[in-house]
């Protein structure tokens, strides 16, 4: 195997792909690389990813890899931090099976990442699942104790311009399975008109859809310029010190924010203002909702997601519940194919029958018909 190609850096998988360009190699350290990283780069049009890191740690069953390699990618890694030292963003790099060459000169080996390797790795992780998921637990439980109060009662909801009293309201982040929620709910957001909660990186996922989001919360470390300067309100979550490093990052942009201090995560504190101004449904975009999710986010556990699930109870549902169970209001489109269903009718009553009973009958029809909208 030869690849040649210029060479793209980023220890941080989700800071990589807002440079990535189409055919360039890139080079990250992600240990268990996740789906949804594994996603972003694949929608950049890279032929070739180089991991320093092990993407298979075998710690839990991650899909990264094997969604790179579906994707006809390559993977190559275990080639080691140093690469981040041998390496300049923009060198021109080649690739001779599992070794790394800059004008002929070898600057690191690895491993390729095959199918077989995945399938094996992968059995392996599954073994492995039930230990993290008791490690998972006990630390969930553990901070469920510590965090209950800061997140059932003391949490200071701040004043926003949108009213989400007795609204809809859409949370979006950019999870793995964004795109497929934001299509299945298309005709819901356009009929219902809902509030559009953006966090991070999901104000870019509602602006890639063409909808601009009412209100922007999170970290701001995973969302672009672009989205910060849509217009939409903006609540930077902080520490419950007040401490804020994305606020910095919006200081320095000259964007106006309010701050957020909260525990949990920004898609927790999301939830939670949506609640407690008074949503009449919350529907979740891209949310992470399972064991993988959380841990392919490094998360040890997840205690204020588990307190704010709770606290929200019933008004939140997933996008594709509400796609499945939202048809929509009827539109134009039937009145054509109306029409179209009753010319043989008209023809063949026409023929058989006086108008008065004519006349009758397509009332009839009509009834029906809209009785069935």
């Amino acid at each position: 195997m030869y690849y040649s190609g210029k060479a793209r850096l980023g220890r941080k998988t989700k800071e990589l792909v807002k440079h990535l360009q189409p055919r360039e190699i890139a080079i990250i350290d992600h240990a268990d690389l996740d789906a949804l990283g594994a996603q972003q780069l694949a929608d950049c049009g890279v032929s070739i990813v180089l991991n320093a890191a092990d993407s298979i740690t075998g710690r839990y069953p991650n899909l990264g890899p094997q969604l790179l390699v579906e994707r006809g990618i390559i993977l190559i890694d275990q080639l080691g931090a140093a690469i981040f030292e041998s390496v300049q963003d923009g060198d021109c790099l080649q690739i001779i099976d599992e070794n790394v060459y800059r004008n002929q000169t070898l600057l690191a080996s690895g491993r390729m990442v095959t199918v077989e390797m995945i399938n094996r790795l992968m059995d392996r992780a599954r073994k492995n699942l039930d230990q993290e998921v008791s490690k998972f637990v006990d630390n969930t439980i553990a901070h469920v104790q510590k965090e209950k109060d800061l997140i059932l009662d003391k949490v200071i909801i701040p004043r926003i311009r949108a009213d989400l009293k007795d609204r809809h309201v859409v949370v979006v982040v950019r999870g793995a399975s964004y795109r497929a929620d934001l299509e299945a709910i298309g005709a819901y957001i356009e009929d219902k008109d809902p509030v559009l909660i953006g966090v991070d990186g999901g104000a870019d996922a509602l602006l890639e859809f063409g909808l601009k989001p009412d209100l922007i919360i999170g970290d701001m470390d995973s969302i672009t310029e672009a989205a910060l300067n849509c217009g939409a309100e903006i609540l930077v979550h902080a520490y419950q010190d007040g401490r804020s490093p994305g606020a910095r990052r919006l200081s320095e942009l000259k964007i106006d924010y309010k701050v957020f201090p909260a525990p949990g995560t920004s898609e927790d504190i999301a939830l939670l203002l949506a609640y407690e101004l008074g949503a009449q449904l919350i529907v979740a975009v891209g949310l992470h909702s399972n064991l993988i999710d959380f841990l392919e986010k490094g998360r040890p556990g997840m205690a204020s997601t588990f307190l704010t699930r709770m606290k929200v109870g019933s008004i939140l549902v997933d996008a594709k519940g509400v796609s499945q169970l939202y048809t929509g209001k009827a539109g134009l489109l039937h009145i054509p194919l109306l029409i179209a269903a009753l010319i043989p009718v008209i023809l063949l009553l026409t023929l058989a029958t006086s108008w008065r009973d004519l006349i009758r009958l397509l009332w009839l029809e009509l009834r029906l018909f809209i009785g069935g909208l």
